[in-house]
């Protein structure tokens, strides 16, 4: 799937559709700045991978600082088979400047 830009984001959340949100940051840089989304730090998410089975067909977006994380966590959920799996460019960087 494609990624998703932090203006499209910010509107999905604003709408309050329906999509599993998951940070990929570490737990202090998730207490900083929370968009409310489920956090599983990129490290732990190997071993969390059964957390998120059930959203295997469901359309998942996932943040961190600034989209470098997220985007290997979308590679990496991509490759056991997680079909709808977006990125946000920018990560909480550029959503701050909105």
């Amino acid at each position: 799937m494609e990624d998703i830009n932090v203006n499209e984001l910010k509107e999905r959340l604003e709408k309050k559709d329906q999509f599993l949100f998951l940070d990929v940051r570490e737990e202090w840089e998730y207490e900083d700045d929370n968009l409310g989304a489920k956090n599983i730090p990129l490290g732990d998410l190997p071993h969390q991978l059964d957390e998120l089975e059930q959203y295997k067909n469901e359309e998942i977006i996932i943040h961190c600082r600034s989209g470098a994380r997220s985007g290997n966590a979308k590679k990496f959920l991509e490759s056991k088979g997680f079909s709808k799996v977006r990125n946000v460019l920018g990560g909480i960087m550029a959503y701050r400047d909105l």
